[in-house]
């Protein structure tokens, strides 16, 4: 099916960026989110998101401009979905919210319109009834930056029809995506099976109070030559996302280390306003972040 209206559910880190980049490549893209004041917080997100296209990928003040134009922020959800071709849901990593959405989303959405889910690390057959669509329903996985890393993974689930698949993948594609099929449900797709037990390690050592987190970080860059390292994945992610994130990995795995570390990040960020990258502050302070110095790795 040829698509054109395209509904982003949630106006967080990813949402934006995922909105972002689909009016970049001419869609016609709605955000909905929960209120208000959310909503407003999202759109001044995405007028930022045109700094870092110009920057990265040297995006044009028309190129930008109309990537706004083609942008609509919504409160309303049935307005929103009324002739949605594509829903993505980029709501919290918790499932019972997830869920809750579908349902409310599969009573106003036409029988045409796509669900995706971009879960971290749920399955897509975890919330399929909710959707009152299984056939239409995958996963749709982004990593953020989405300009720079421009990966989509997609994955089914054992009720997912093929034409679905081929038309998420080729919607993908279209926005700049090199696509990855993923074949079989798991968690974490393949990007967050390689990456997450490495963050989850770093996370541990910190928890446990084996070393401070700038030491880990450091101790990762210097020995592997990398300029990436698990607390900056952190903070660009997002406390909210990471909290979410680990606590339900914590649950799944019995993990009380890793469960630690998301009470940590709670009580010592979240609590606190502190809630990563996009915010000016997380483990480090932005926009200038203590790692970027050369001096961080002496």
């Amino acid at each position: 099916m040829g698509m054109r209206n395209i509904v982003i559910a949630g106006s967080g880190v990813l949402g934006t960026q995922i909105a972002f980049q689909a009016a970049l490549h001419g869609y016609d893209v709605t955000v909905y989110d929960i209120d208000n004041d959310v909503l407003e917080r999202g759109r001044a997100t995405l007028i930022g998101l045109g700094e870092y296209y110009a920057k990265d990928m040297a995006a044009t003040p028309g190129q930008i401009d109309a990537t706004l134009e083609r942008l609509t922020m919504t409160g309303n959800l049935g307005a929103a979905l009324a002739n949605a071709d594509l829903l993505i849901e980029s709501v919290p990593e918790i499932l019972a919210t997830k869920i809750a959405f579908y349902e409310k989303a599969a009573k106003v959405a036409p029988a045409k319109t796509i669900f995706a889910t971009n879960s971290s690390t749920l399955l897509p057959s975890q919330m399929a009834d909710a959707t009152g669509r299984a056939d239409k329903f995958l996963a749709l996985h982004f990593a953020n930056e989405i300009w720079k890393r421009n990966i989509a993974e997609v994955m089914g689930h054992a009720g997912t029809a093929q034409a679905t698949f081929d038309a998420v993948t080729a919607f993908a594609g279209s926005i700049g995506m090199v696509t990855v099929p993923v074949h079989k449900e798991r968690p974490g797709y393949i990007i967050n099976s390689l990456m997450l037990p490495w963050v989850m390690a770093g996370l541990k050592l910190w928890a446990d109070d084996v070393a401070g987190f700038k030491s880990i970080d450091k101790s990762w860059m210097v020995a592997t030559g990398s300029n990436f390292a698990p607390f900056m994945l952190v903070d660009i992610g997002g406390m909210n996302t990471a909290y979410n994130m680990f606590s339900s990995l914590a649950e799944a795995y019995n993990d009380p280390l890793v469960a630690k570390a998301a009470q940590r990040i709670k009580t010592e960020f979240i609590d606190n306003g502190l809630l990563g990258a996009a915010t000016g502050e997380g483990f480090y302070k932005y926009p200038n972040p203590e790692y970027l110095s050369p001096a961080f790795l002496s």
